[in-house]
């Protein structure tokens, strides 16, 4: 599984495996224990994680979700210290230290709310995800640069 085969969906809490498409939507299953299938259509709107990022002050404007999730999971492992219902200056002070250059006027605190309760769901549900990333990571420090013919 991979950050592109997890969603969420507006109105809904928690995430949700992208089980296969539809004519008229998509079919989800529920990453938690009960595992409930749900079907939605072109009315929901729906997150892939993959395609989620945070506004930065960089030049690049933005840095993708899961960078930010390993950047969580490499300095604060299984507990990230805050809660979706710690005090709003506590989760902008955790944004900060995690990614110092995230833009303060276009990043709120509901969007930090979301960051955390869905880092807490990928370590009970899909720990995984934030090990690849930081195996990834090691075997790419580990090869020499290629070079490239032409």
């Amino acid at each position: 599984m991979d950050y592109s085969e997890i969603a969420s969906v507006s109105g809904k809490g928690g995430l949700f495996k992208i089980v296969k498409p539809t004519r008229t939507g998509v079919i989800l299953e529920s990453l938690d224990e009960h595992r409930k299938k749900l079907v939605a259509g072109a009315t929901q709107r729906i997150s892939v994680l993959s395609d989620i990022s945070i506004y930065t002050t960089t030049q690049e404007g933005s840095k993708p979700l899961n960078e930010v999730f390993y950047d969580i999971f490499k300095e604060f492992g299984d507990d990230p210290g805050v809660t979706s219902t710690s005090d709003p200056d506590e989760l902008k002070a955790f944004l900060k230290h995690i990614l110092p250059e995230y833009d303060e006027q276009r990043v709120y605190v509901s969007d930090i709310k979301k960051l955390v309760t869905w880092y807490s769901h990928l370590l009970k549900q899909a720990p995984e995800l934030l090990q690849e990333t930081e195996q990834k990571e090691e075997k790419e420090k580990e090869q020499p640069a290629g070079k490239s013919d032409g």
